[in-house]
């Protein structure tokens, strides 16, 4: 089993910044991606941005230029830097993590909300 514990959200008006951050716990020496995911009221959850144990990233196009993510391996965590946020980023944002004997593993959420 995983634990995945985030933190970082809150309230920022747009074009300011906000870093997630996820640490995990447990069986994490075989989790290759972790990831943040998010979802807005009425809407899927859909990914953000995931990165491998060896760095390879990925981006959701919306966030490209805008979001960093970035991972500690040896602390287990994976941090998210939101800069120039807008309206439409706010949601719910869970870390993601995994495989571990195939089963990925969510955080509880966050609640990201960019509104002036």
């Amino acid at each position: 089993q995983v634990q995945l514990v985030e933190s970082g959200g809150g309230l920022v008006q747009p074009g300011g910044s906000l870093r997630l951050s996820c640490a995990a716990s447990g069986s994490t020496s075989s989790i290759y991606l972790m990831g943040w995911y998010r979802q807005a009221p009425g809407k899927e959850r859909d990914l953000v941005a995931t990165i491998t144990t060896g760095g390879r990233i990925n981006y959701k196009d919306s966030v490209k230029g805008r979001f960093t993510i970035s991972r500690d391996n040896a602390k287990n965590t994976v941090y998210l830097q939101m800069n120039s946020l807008k309206p439409e980023d706010t949601a719910v944002y869970y870390c993601n993590a995994g495989p571990v004997f195939t089963k990925y593993f969510w955080g509880q959420g966050t609640q990201v909300t960019v509104s002036s």
